[in-house]
């Protein structure tokens, strides 16, 4: 029962510090507007910012994204931590964009290091037959993480001094006091090689995958590229077509997609895997109408529900996408294909939200979330019809 209890709480430990690191990575989002005022760029630069981050993840997955299985977690962690710490000390020095460019390739060099060696410390801390609910807890660490950066940056912006300061000094102490909790946890990679027997990992699809992993993919792509999209510009959207300037809105507003994300993968469960991939995609067509008519019609309301959906519908997707394809690959293989998958979603953050940010300039900040809406729309449709003629399999 003790060793229960130790287990337990070395498991949310672990979660904690998860939380933190994904925390930072989402912490400038409701900041960006202050950025633009402070050194004067474009919409276009907004989102080439924040795409940053998500050639940072690639790079990691692809170069070291099984480090942990070889040096152990720790290791690795305390390398996310001080990826993390780095990017703060960027934001806090930052008198130019070169300062914002780095600051988020380092957050981005974190969240790769942390994503996949995080996820396997939470669930083997946990005691003996708790793989279930040890999954519920990274879940909530790294989508909860993700939605409590915007929340806690907009209200210490909006409420505190210091607004361009003071969250990433919060973040600082933060990360340092993790890193603590990490140098006190057990390590749980039994047999650890040396870090020069790490190789970079291909992604690759095995013959027996390619048939299922098409439509998974786009999901994974259309949902990631809506909380792009949506992290990067909305906060510019609702300043310029809805006068709302408080930064714990536009925080609380992004939070939400994260926390209904969470939510989504939650209900993976109980709907099963096969279902949830349509269902997913369903709920990401809903959201993307609903922003559709936010930008349209100039609704608050809209841009909510479009958070909620939209988020809720991510998560489905996602979850159910990771699930089918992980159960289609063969055991020696499983990691190269997630990577391959996790790659795919992370080029959705980035190269649609490039695209926004290009055609701002031309078509205004409306007709370029329009463009981007119906482009992904075709996709996601087109990924939800081929998923009802031809299920994925279930999966475990």
């Amino acid at each position: 029962m003790d060793g229960d209890r130790q287990g337990w709480r070395q498991c949310l430990l672990s979660g904690a510090v998860f939380a933190v690191c994904m925390a930072g990575t989402t912490l400038p989002t409701p900041l960006y507007g202050l950025y633009r005022q402070k050194f004067g760029f474009s919409e276009l630069t907004v989102t080439v910012v924040y795409a940053v981050y998500a050639f940072g993840v690639m790079g990691v997955l692809l170069l070291a994204g099984n480090a942990s299985d070889s040096v152990g977690r720790r290791p690795v962690l305390l390398w996310g931590l001080g990826f993390a710490a780095a990017s703060a000390v960027c934001f806090l020095c930052a008198t130019g964009l070169g300062w914002l460019y780095a600051g988020r390739l380092m957050s981005g060099l974190s969240a790769g290091l942390f994503t996949g060696a995080a996820t396997a410390y939470v669930m083997e801390l946990a005691p003996p037959g708790g793989a279930g609910r040890a999954t519920f807890v990274a879940t909530a660490a790294n989508m909860g993480g993700l939605g409590c950066g915007p929340l806690i940056a907009g209200l210490l912006a909006q409420y505190a001094p210091w607004p361009l300061y003071l969250p990433f000094a919060v973040h600082l102490a933060l990360v340092a006091l993790s890193a603590v909790v990490v140098l006190r946890l057990p390590e749980t990679v039994r047999e650890r090689r040396p870090l020069s027997t790490v190789r970079p990992q291909r992604p690759g699809l095995p013959p027996q995958v390619r048939p299922v992993f098409t439509s998974p993919a786009i999901a994974a792509f259309v949902g990631f590229a809506l909380f792009g999209v949506f992290t990067s510009v909305s906060p510019a959207f609702l300043a310029e077509s809805l006068d709302v300037t408080d930064h714990a809105v536009s925080g609380l507003v992004v939070a939400l997609a994260f926390f209904a994300s969470t939510a989504g993968q939650l209900a993976v469960g109980r709907v099963g895997a096969g279902r949830s991939l349509p269902l997913g995609c369903a709920a990401l067509l809903a959201g993307l109408a609903l922003l559709a008519g936010a930008l349209h019609w100039d609704l608050m309301v809209l841009v909510v529900l479009s958070a909620v959906v939209g988020g809720g519908g991510q998560g489905l997707a996602f979850r159910g996408a990771l699930t089918t394809v992980a159960a289609a690959s063969p055991e020696h293989q499983r990691a190269a294909v997630i990577s391959t998958l996790f790659v795919v979603a992370y080029a959705g953050i980035s190269l649609p939200v490039i695209g926004v940010g290009l055609l701002v300039g031309p078509i205004g900040l409306e007709g370029a979330g329009l463009v981007f809406i119906a482009c992904m729309a075709v996709l996601v449709t087109g990924a939800g019809v081929y998923l009802l003629r031809r299920p994925a399999p279930s999966g475990h």
